[in-house]
């Protein structure tokens, strides 16, 4: 269980209690969804505190102690962890800002900060977790073919962004899990770039990457289609992307390492001269939140990190050639029976609308 990995790694860093602030985390660990609630764990006990706008709902968590906060949260908490007996205790140190840190010295309480405290752990998905990724995903693809169907040259981006947040939520989602980007021609050039009153051109390319939160959980899909018949120079990308994509997903072995995964594209690209336009990592952990650990790339301290069974992130390699137009192909993998199994069956052939 989640939990009893988590009190073993309190119990290994000497540590009396844990305060879990960030809103990912606390969600991760007790399912709850809020804005303001914190998870105090300890080798015996759970707690999750929140205040009176979440209360009631707090309440129907099962196997939780939940206490209501009443007055100042950081002064409320010291309190109660000192009424606890609680003399050491660990924090997000990168996940809360300065001040509530500088805020949390207490007399009396030896508080200990900590990064990427639940990285490993959370990588590491469970059956349940893995389902629910799937299910979403699944539902993804299916608002993927609608599309396909509903894009027209003249439309604006935002249209098209509109579509795809409406038909999520119409399927039962949460909603984006970002916002979703629809880059039309050159803009296709532009990785992250944000969807506009643009609108979208015949005879050129259609970059899509969007992803909806489905039970708690986040999905990341991209395809780039084109809006009548490609050119040669198109096409030609377009399948160095797709191949690079393939060559990624055959390094997701147990036993490799994120930087092999990362490398096994990027080494491709670059021997088809398009070194230069792959200018991002091949890919990052997904969960409850849409960037997560490891970041896919050959270097950092993530590209060392071996793969193992339940992990789940994007394969996305992209050539994105300024003032032309930009490929970037993406499957969320899961690592199940020592291989990466694309988790869309959203096929990687050019489709031309």
């Amino acid at each position: 269980m989640k939990l009893d990995a988590v009190r073993e790694l309190i119990v290994r860093e000497g540590l009396s209690a844990f305060l879990f602030s960030s809103n990912a985390n606390v969600q991760y660990l007790s399912g709850f969804r809020s804005s303001h609630a914190y998870a105090l764990i300890t080798p015996e006990e759970r707690y999750l505190l929140t205040d009176g706008r979440y209360y009631e709902k707090a309440k129907t968590l099962r196997d939780w102690e939940v206490v209501l906060i009443e007055g100042p949260a950081i002064k409320f908490l010291k309190g109660f962890i000192k009424e606890k007996g609680l003399r050491v205790v660990g924090y997000e140190r990168d996940r809360v800002s300065c001040e509530f840190a500088k805020k949390l010295k207490t007399k009396g309480i030896r508080w200990k900060g900590y990064t990427g405290f639940l990285d490993s752990l959370r990588a590491l998905k469970t059956h349940t977790e893995i389902e629910i990724i799937r299910e979403g995903v699944r539902e993804s693809d299916k608002v993927y073919m609608e599309l396909l169907n509903f894009i027209r040259p003249g439309m604006k981006e935002l249209e098209v962004r509109a579509f795809i947040a409406s038909e999520f939520l119409k399927r039962g989602s949460l909603g984006e899990s970002f916002p979703a980007i629809v880059a039309s021609a050159q803009a296709s050039a532009i990785p992250h770039w944000e969807s506009s009153e643009a609108r979208i051109k015949e005879k050129a390319p259609l970059l899509i990457d969007m992803g909806m939160v489905w039970k708690g959980y986040c999905t990341d899909f991209t395809r780039t289609v084109y809006l009548g018949k490609a050119d040669d120079d198109f096409k030609k990308v377009y399948s160095v992307v797709r191949d690079a994509h393939l060559h990624a997903i055959s390094a997701v072995k147990v036993g490799n390492t994120i930087g092999d995964v990362d490398k096994r594209a990027r080494d491709y690209i670059e021997s088809k001269g398009f070194g230069k336009f792959f200018t991002h990592s091949t890919g990052h952990g997904v969960g409850i939140e849409i960037h997560e650990y490891p970041r896919v790339y050959y270097k950092g301290k993530d590209s060392k990190v071996v793969i193992e069974e339940g992990m789940v992130f994007t394969v996305e390699p992209g050539i994105y050639i300024p003032g032309e137009f930009g490929v970037r192909l993406e499957n969320m993998v899961v690592v199940e029976g020592g291989v990466g199994k694309p988790l869309s069956s959203v096929g990687l052939d050019l489709v031309e609308i």
